[in-house]
């Protein structure tokens, strides 16, 4: 099943993946910043690019996910209410549970 990833923003810019990645498997990074305030270029760039490749699934990551509502709008918007279907988010707290 080929899958797709978006990370926004890596603190050192480098991939966090010490091996190849398998080929089934594509992971972009984009600048930090949120994506709906900055005029979405950089994510309809991105989308763009990884939709022509026709992902079965494809995963977006947020930095901040204060936003979150404002970019499921933006991808509900044409052209990607044609090419996408939204499914639940799944959020990560990454503060530690003990």
């Amino acid at each position: 099943m080929r899958t797709a990833v978006i990370l926004e923003g890596l603190p050192t810019g480098a991939t966090p993946f010490d091996e190849v990645l398998p080929s089934w498997l594509t992971i972009v990074r984009v600048a930090p910043g949120c994506i709906c305030c900055t005029g979405s270029l950089t994510m309809r760039v991105t989308l763009n690019r990884l939709l022509r490749q026709h992902p079965e699934r494809l995963y977006i990551s947020l930095a901040d996910s204060s936003h979150l509502q404002q970019i499921r709008q933006f991808l509900q918007q044409e052209p990607y209410d044609k090419w996408l279907g939204l499914t639940k988010e799944l959020t990560l707290d990454s503060r530690s549970t003990e």
